[in-house]
């Protein structure tokens, strides 16, 4: 019987491509909201106030608080993709523990029904079984390899550095400004980093820069806009 060459009938060898690139749009989301809250907050406490100290206390606590929120978040909605992940494996092991045939018909059918003839289907499925059947069926069923279950704590921890490497940009900008320089001086800093996180998302999603870029810098320069004229209307009302 002719040798075949069962790679081309797996799954897309990017897929490893894939999970890299979803990581990275991760961290670029994870830097914008950490610029774009962080420099919201600070940019209203100095609407409000010209008070230096209140303004490097509210952009920490925003800086803190949000990174902190981001990881926590990262990891719940992770635990609850790896847990189903888990469970996945262990269904995918139960089965071809108890029906090891039943099984392999079943991988060769899902090849039948991607348009590869009948006996081509049963070589490849037969090939893939004998080579690691537990991945061919993860994933032709679950698009999943169970060498790649993503860790919670890996996924907060990227989120909270991600917030963070975002977040300080603004933050330290609006701390070492002199003061008459202090709201120009970070609207700037702030346009700058989101043309540059623009950059990168157009360039991992393959997507239009100017596009991208616009995006991103008006969706920031509005937040901060919005969040100055609060903070002055109730400075004002304050005072």
């Amino acid at each position: 019987m002719p040798e075949f060459d069962n790679t081309k009938y797996d799954l897309p060898s990017d897929q490893a491509d894939n999970g890299k690139l979803n990581k990275l749009r991760a961290a670029v989301l994870g830097a914008n909201d950490g610029i774009v809250s962080t420099s919201s907050v600070v940019m209203g406490v100095a609407g409000a106030t010209g008070d230096a100290k209140a303004i490097t206390l509210a952009g920490l606590a925003a800086l803190v608080a949000g990174a902190l929120s981001m990881a926590v978040g990262e990891y719940v909605s992770v635990s609850s993709q790896s847990d189903a992940e888990k469970a996945y494996i262990r269904l995918e092991q139960e089965d071809l523990r108890d029906n090891p045939e039943y099984e392999l018909d079943e991988l060769a059918r899902e090849y039948m029904k991607h348009g590869v003839s009948k006996k081509t289907a049963h070589v490849v499925a037969a090939e893939l079984t004998k080579k690691d059947a537990l991945k061919a069926h993860l994933r032709m069923h679950f698009n999943i390899d169970p060498e790649e279950v993503v860790s919670p704590w890996h996924a907060a921890v990227a989120s909270l550095l991600a917030f963070t490497v975002g977040g300080i940009i603004p933050f330290v900008a609006i701390i070492v400004s002199p003061a008459a320089w202090r709201i120009p001086l970070t609207v700037i800093a702030v346009v700058i980093s989101l043309i540059a996180v623009g950059l990168v998302s157009a360039h991992v999603g393959n997507a239009s820069k100017v596009r991208a870029v616009l995006r991103v810098v008006l969706g920031g320069v509005v937040a901060m806009i919005a969040t100055y004229g609060v903070g002055i209307l109730f400075g004002a009302t304050i005072a």
